[in-house]
């Protein structure tokens, strides 16, 4: 009988502007496996509400965190490797999350699915926010940052990692990557 092969999830969580899509990007190129961005999950809806600057409630937000589960558990279920960028704000976001491993229940600290937090200060991502807007390259206005800020919620029992995301990205996904070793997550 063969072995079953278990694949991995990677999210690269925090607010807009952290950089995540980037960070992610980057570590799943250099660890050779696939990205996906949860941005590309959401629903018309849920784009123009956040275009008109209109913050996404928890209804609204549930469709898409399920969107994106069932889409993990069957890259989990099929032994692959994928980095995910996700704002993942509240921890039971995550929570749902997680359910993508098929051997999952809540309180179990043994996952499939991790979470890198990319820790960046107000002023910073107020500025990245800004210059995202003037280059015309995302649907979130920077006017919906400090509701993503006061959604944010870090539960140190979740062994989230935490990486200083205001360095050069190469050192970012090498900090991320070292990290992920030193816990025998790659």
């Amino acid at each position: 009988m063969e072995p079953v092969v278990q694949g991995r999830v990677i999210v690269m969580m925090g607010v807009s502007g952290a950089g995540k899509t980037t960070i992610g990007n980057f570590l799943a190129e250099a660890a050779s496996c696939a990205f996906l961005d949860a941005d590309d999950f959401h629903s018309d809806t849920n784009r123009e509400k956040m275009r008109k600057g209109i913050p996404l409630s928890d209804e609204d937000r549930k469709p898409w965190l399920e969107m994106l589960c069932n889409s993990l558990k069957e890259r989990i279920t099929s032994g692959k490797v994928t980095i995910l960028a996700c704002s993942a704000l509240k921890k039971k976001y995550r929570e749902i999350l997680r359910l993508a491993d098929p051997h999952y229940f809540p309180g179990k600290l043994d996952c499939a699915v991790k979470f890198v937090l990319l820790n960046v200060p107000v002023q910073v991502l107020a500025d990245r926010l800004n210059k995202r807007l003037s280059n015309g390259e995302h649907f979130m206005p920077p006017s919906l940052l400090q509701s993503q800020l006061e959604l944010l919620e870090i539960d140190a029992s979740e062994g989230i990692i935490e990486v200083d995301a205001t360095q050069n990205p190469t050192i970012i996904v090498e900090t991320v990557r070292a990290s992920l070793i030193q816990r025998k997550i790659f």
